[in-house]
């Protein structure tokens, strides 16, 4: 199997490149540092087992599965974690393929045996039990077989755009697979529906005017709008666009 190493600790990249360095089944196709990183890797490499660390800076572990599961061909996962005892109950109870560091040859053997794709309900799950969010701080946009990572917080809005989502963010602009019923849902707290097609940053969101015609139009703080942007506020979107900015 093809297995890409991902953990912010040089050191343990380290110890399991070696226990798997004598293996005639297993090849190490890369290494990570980070989630974003690890993203990127598999992308070109195609994993067959991803080796994950929980708890890393930036992009967790459980983002970051969430993340490689959106591939066309997901790996499976197997976490690596140095969670206490109590905090192990939630992957078991999620039948979450694991190893415990310091990380031992034969039971790194035996979670290899048992490597599976982990759902995202799943993941969810295990995010929730063991105490980490599994609410994404980053979208993954996926161009020219290469991933770019961006964001949510640098997201102005996202757009619908026939079967898929434009998300035009501080870098410019990229298409998606999410549905908008769905980033809705993830980011209710942060982004307001001013449209059926379009869901807008509250952070991002400068004031509203009104256009020539009479209409609401969101205005942005970085002034990358006009009438023909698509930020038409909907009439029965408006009451609650102001509701969303005056409680910022």
């Amino acid at each position: 199997m093809k297995i890409l190493i991902v953990d912010d600790e040089g050191p343990a990249r380290e110890r399991l490149c070696r226990l798997l360095a004598d293996s005639d089944e297993h090849e190490v196709v890369g290494e990570a540092g980070n989630g974003a990183q690890a993203l990127k890797i598999a992308a070109k490499s195609a994993p067959d087992v991803v080796l994950l660390d929980i708890r890393m800076p930036g992009m967790n572990g459980i983002e970051t599965a969430h993340h490689l599961n959106a591939f066309e061909s997901p790996p499976a996962i197997i976490f690596t974690t140095a969670y206490d005892e109590y905090a192990v109950e939630a992957f078991d109870v999620g039948a979450v393929g694991y190893v415990l560091k310091p990380v031992r040859r034969k039971r790194l053997d035996r979670a290899l045996e048992q490597a599976a794709r982990l759902s995202n309900i799943t993941l969810s799950a295990v995010a929730k039990r063991s105490g980490i969010s599994d609410r994404r701080k980053h979208i993954c946009a996926r161009t020219h077989g290469d991933i770019r990572v961006i964001l949510v917080r640098d997201v102005f809005y996202f757009q619908a755009d026939q079967k898929y989502v434009r998300i035009h963010h501080r870098n410019g602009e990229d298409l998606i697979d999410d549905s908008l019923n769905y980033l809705e849902q993830e980011f209710a707290d942060d982004f307001v529906r001013i449209h059926r097609s379009v869901l807008v940053a509250v952070q991002h969101i400068d004031a509203l005017k009104k256009t020539t015609d009479g209409r609401d139009l969101v205005t942005l703080r970085d002034g990358s709008q006009d009438e023909d942007s698509g930020l038409i506020i909907s009439r029965r979107h408006v009451a609650d666009v102001r509701r969303r900015i005056k409680g910022q």
